[in-house]
């Protein structure tokens, strides 16, 4: 395997050696894992299945399959920016979520494996109940909880909502390209302010949301990857993170039905103001606390 850096694949060696795609994803996979990308082998993946247009599991049917200059070029460009921490779901303009191929832009953030959790208790809650569902979806960025839950719950009827326009634009291919136009509306607003009571539902069965909420401590820490690159509106939400919380506590009375449930992606760290927040609202019989994989606590779902 080859030890160099990134100037082992510059130009001049290009044009004397032969690469294979099998040498390619061990090389990227090595370069990767020394920069400290993360998913260093599924990020490796997912660059040669955007420049070769494979499936991933193509990769490994075609191993021996000989990657020719033009191509060569084009994946030297993108590993030096995936090497400089660009996230690679901006490079190649997609990420997997819920099973889902989700097209993605700097506009919005990239859906994170524990968001698939909030999608998971979404699902669950739905499944209990009979007939139709009316689902809000606050803060939908990429649509990607929208899109989930739509297409795992077919009598659910989603609205989703999100401030940023370029944002919804996104959210709109991917409501497409799964073929959930006619059970996703997109409004553009400002958490509640676009939904019309009566027009898009009376109330709704559960309002689900993955909004901003870190605090202006943490943002100052992030990482490269997330800091330069993704959008800070979707991210930063006052002082101590927790400003969009607070307004979403504060309205959702007018919004969810009695028997309806409110669920929200937190931080890692958030778990207890969170629920002090729900509590103070004065609307939950049931307050409680999901942890992701790694055992932190990840979601807030409170039952009315």
């Amino acid at each position: 395997m080859c030890n160099d850096n990134i100037h082992l694949l510059p130009k001049t060696r290009l044009l004397n050696e032969i690469w294979t795609i099998q040498r390619l994803l061990n090389w990227i996979t090595e370069y990767f894992t020394k920069k400290g990308v993360d998913s260093p082998r599924l990020s490796a993946e997912l660059l040669l299945c955007d420049v070769l247009k494979l499936e991933r599991i193509q990769l490994y049917t075609f191993f021996d399959r000989i990657v020719q200059k033009p191509q060569l070029d084009a994946l030297r460009a993108l590993v030096q920016r995936a090497g400089e921490h660009e996230p690679v779901a901006y490079l190649v303009g997609r990420c997997e979520f819920y099973s889902l191929s989700l097209a993605i832009t700097r506009d919005c953030l990239i859906p994170r494996p524990e968001t698939e959790l909030l999608v998971e208790q979404a699902i669950h809650f739905l499944r209990t109940r009979s007939g139709p569902q009316a689902v809000l979806d606050l803060c939908t960025g990429s649509g990607c909880i929208a899109a989930a839950v739509a297409k795992n719950v077919p009598d659910a009827r989603v609205t989703a909502t999100d401030v940023c326009e370029a944002a919804l634009s996104v959210a709109a291919k991917n409501i497409q390209t799964h073929g959930l136009s006619e059970r996703v509306q997109l409004l553009c607003g400002d958490l509640f302010d676009p939904v019309i009571k009566g027009l898009d539902a009376l109330a709704f069965d559960l309002i689900v949301s993955n909004p901003p909420y870190v605090s202006e401590t943490e943002y100052a820490q992030l990482e490269k990857n997330v800091k330069d690159y993704e959008p800070k509106h979707a991210l930063l939400a006052g002082t101590d993170g927790l400003d969009v919380f607070r307004r979403i506590t504060a309205q959702v009375d007018e919004f969810l039905k009695p028997d309806g449930a409110l669920m929200l992606e937190i931080g890692y760290t958030q778990g207890k103001a969170v629920c002090e927040l729900l509590e103070q609202a004065g609307l939950f019989k049931d307050i409680h606390l999901k942890k992701d994989l790694a055992g932190h606590d990840r979601v807030a779902i409170a039952l009315r």
